[in-house]
């Protein structure tokens, strides 16, 4: 299976079309009988019928159960989506951990699974190694539920341009070909990968699984080691000409700031990353630390006991992410802007600061819907592995091939 993301599924019969259409339809109204789905598609019953066949002899659709079409009130078997088949699987790369989840037709999380590691200092090559041990595991325990893992997304901070080639600051990565170099190192278990930029994914995420399901336009932020933004315009990611699109973090906020890892001064992920804020309370990155959810909790336990130090920091960090935001939104308009990630645990503090900077900046009074990530540090992850699934649904005929 070839997954693409972001790029336009061309179906090359009508059948492909038909097929496609119909696994959606059947989601959507899921038990639905022969004659229900014929009404709904537009297709005829015979068609119908051979086009469940198709999905049923690949595992993506199963009979059961009766279900009344309202046809002289005669019942008729309803046909669901068949959560027991294929399944896709996400995989996360960040400087403090790896992740893998596999996720059921139905979207359910099937595996969840995390290693804490420091991969600040390691060299593609180890972290692909170490990647493709997570793949592995995390094929078995699907298999060991009846589940095939057909596709697998990869997440990847920093910028990945149109040639697959990514620069990671927080890795000292620069021009590393992390799509071949990944799909190199899986190439034994034959899955196709895809690498995608974590922020794309969490913002896609945000549209099938949180806050965004209504909207066609959002902006997502999450505020981790850097902080990156996933652009969704009409529905799709907003990737830019060079890919590069959302790079929030390194929007200049103080020109005589500190040196940024990219080379510039001031950049925003310097007052408003995760590791700006938790220095600033001299939460630093300790050996005693078990990672950096326990030093978040640790700045959450200050924030409740009304530490000003720790209230004046991500006082500012919202101040500075506002008036950042304040250029993303005049430049593109979005309906909503999803706070994920760090921020949307720290939601309560930073939430307030961030809607007041970009009141203040705000053209004619016009300020997006902020909103909190239901989600929180599960939507990147989630989205990666719900991008096979969404591959599967735009395409079933990928399965056939």
């Amino acid at each position: 299976m070839q997954i693409d993301l972001g790029a336009p599924i061309r179906h090359a019969t009508m059948r492909e079309r038909n097929l496609a259409v119909l696994l959606g339809v059947i989601a959507e109204h899921q038990p639905a009988t022969r004659a229900q789905l014929a009404a709904l598609t537009g297709l005829t019953k015979t068609t119908v019928s051979n086009l469940i066949a198709v999905l049923t002899e690949v595992g993506l659709v199963h009979s059961g159960g009766t279900v009344h079409d309202g046809e002289r009130g005669r019942p008729g078997t309803g046909i669901l989506i068949d959560g027991e088949g294929a399944a896709g699987l996400g995989l996360e790369v960040t400087v403090d951990y790896l992740a893998a989840c596999v996720l059921d037709l139905s979207r359910r999380v099937r595996y969840r699974h995390q290693v804490t590691t420091d991969n600040r200092d390691r060299r593609p090559e180890e972290i692909a190694a170490a990647v493709s041990l997570l793949a592995r595991q995390a094929i078995a325990a699907a298999r060991d539920q009846g589940l095939t893992v057909v596709g697998a997304v990869v997440a990847v901070p920093g910028m990945l341009d149109h040639s697959d080639m990514l620069r990671a600051p927080s890795f000292r990565w620069r021009d590393v070909p992390a799509g071949a170099l990944l799909d190199h190192d899986l190439h034994e278990l034959r899955l196709p990968t895809k690498v995608e930029n974590e922020a794309n994914l969490a913002a896609l995420a945000e549209l099938r699984f949180g806050v965004g399901g209504p909207l066609g336009d959002l902006l997502h932020v999450s505020g981790e080691v850097g902080i990156g933004g996933g652009i969704i315009l009409n529905g799709r990611i907003f990737r830019g000409s060079h890919g590069f699109a959302g790079e929030l973090g390194h929007i200049q906020v103080d020109p005589e700031g500190p040196r940024c890892a990219c080379g510039a001064r001031g950049c925003l992920e310097l007052v408003a990353g995760r590791e700006a804020m938790l220095c600033a309370v001299g939460l630093k990155p300790l050996a005693t630390w078990s990672g950096p959810d326990e030093r978040i909790s640790a700045l959450i336990a200050l924030l409740e006991a009304g530490d000003p130090g720790a209230l004046e920091a991500v006082r500012r960090a919202g101040d500075a992410l506002g008036r950042a935001l304040t250029c993303v939104v005049k430049a593109l308009d979005p309906g909503a802007i999803v706070l994920g990630g760090t921020f949307s645990r720290l939601g309560a503090w930073i939430l307030q600061p961030t809607e007041a900077a970009l009141r203040a900046g705000a053209l004619y009074g016009q300020v997006p819907t902020v909103a909190i990530s239901p989600l929180g540090g599960d939507a990147v992850i989630l989205g990666a592995a719900g991008q096979v699934i969404e591959a599967i649904y735009a395409d079933p005929a990928v399965l056939l091939r």
